[in-house]
């Protein structure tokens, strides 16, 4: 084990050959940045620990079956996904571009309530990629008897290093999570209890993990051999969202509107992006709106679109100048915000791109 410093952030290393000695196929960057799946039980302590990937072969040793040469990379204070920050994405990113060409893939071990909104801010965050990215986590620790935290990491680790022809299946950030590959900025978590948290009602699986690993290539993204990665490093957290429901009034939509130096806000509208038409609404938006504050429209529902104007509760937020945001889940939405505000100095462009697809996150 080594220990190394990004960014004066410390970190620790592990370095970990399957199948023994011999020369391992696929090298893989393992990075552990806390949550259920890495957790143990501690008979001496008496609750969960964080596991010690040392000792990952123990755990798992179905990974004897595979050519892996791993290296771990866990955070030195880990860290529960709610106390994830736009700094933490900033970090995953910038480790990934360190050791872009040293590694064949990745895979990043995270909590679920947030690992939407990570791998949401990393597909943005990473322009060009061209190698596989894979989330996972679990809903029981590792050490539990009826844990899904082996099967996510193994789908994962065989994800991350599945190639055709030389290249790899998968070039863009993902997530794995209960026999699914889901696309990072589609995915959505809905579930706390079950095995199957997370979902992507509006764009289909990338594979399913059966008896063995089905891809779909006609949703991947296409491999771009001419294209190098670019990594963005700047999230910019002047952002809110504001959920409509019934009975919202007045002072609660003037009081988020009205924060210093709001520069943009993702409105949670019903259905199909429809919205209250009474006239202090209409008018608290189009203040906003008129001092420079970029408005998208996403629906409430899991799956489905927003249809702007197609409805007449929906006319005038088209009209005063809220962008449409299609079938863009929440986590996309206000990652993709933050990135836009503060990669893209011309409100014009921010304003087109938060109105189209750029990483895949919109139809």
């Amino acid at each position: 084990m080594k220990r190394i410093f990004y960014k004066n952030v410390h970190y620790k290393t592990v370095t970990i050959a399957t199948r023994g000695e011999g020369v391992s196929r696929t090298s893989l960057l393992v990075i552990y940045t806390g949550g259920t799946l890495g957790m143990v039980f501690d008979e001496k302590e008496r609750h969960l620990v964080p596991f010690d990937f040392e000792q990952i072969l123990e755990k798992i040793p179905e990974l004897n079956e595979f050519e892996f040469s791993l290296t771990v990379i866990s955070f030195n204070q880990l860290i529960d996904s709610a106390n994830v920050t736009p700094a933490h994405w900033v970090a995953l990113a910038t480790l990934i571009e360190e050791n872009y060409h040293r590694f064949d893939g990745f895979v990043i071990i995270h909590g679920t309530d947030t690992m939407a909104h990570s791998a949401s801010a990393l597909s943005f965050l990473l322009e060009n990629l061209n190698k596989p990215v894979i989330f996972t986590g679990a809903q029981l620790p590792i050490g539990a008897v009826r844990t899904d935290a082996r099967e996510n990491l193994i789908s994962a680790l065989e994800i991350a290093s599945a190639r055709k022809d030389g290249r790899p299946m998968v070039t863009e950030v993902c997530i794995v999570f209960n026999n699914k590959l889901l696309r990072g900025c589609r995915a959505k978590k809905v579930e706390s209890a079950q095995f199957a948290a997370f979902d992507s009602a509006n764009y289909p699986p990338l594979a399913e993990c059966g008896t063995r690993i089905v891809f779909n290539p006609l949703v991947i993204k296409p491999y771009q051999p001419f294209s190098d990665l670019r990594v963005y490093k700047k999230m910019d957290t002047r952002v809110a969202i504001l959920r409509l429901f019934p009975g919202i009034d007045e002072n609660t939509v003037r009081a988020i509107l009205q924060i210093p130096d709001l520069q943009g806000l993702v409105l949670e509208t019903y259905g199909s992006g429809n919205a209250p038409t009474r006239s202090w609404f209409i008018q608290a938006l189009q203040e906003g709106i008129e001092r420079g504050l970029h408005v998208l429209n996403v629906s409430q529902c899991i799956g489905g679109t927003v249809l702007q104007g197609r409805y007449e509760t929906s006319k005038a937020l088209s009209q005063i100048g809220v962008i449409g945001g299609a079938d863009i889940t929440t986590e996309a939405a206000i990652t993709k915000m933050m990135y836009l505000l503060a990669n893209v100095e011309s409100h014009a462009e921010v304003a087109k791109a938060l109105g189209k697809s750029i990483r895949g996150e919109m139809t």
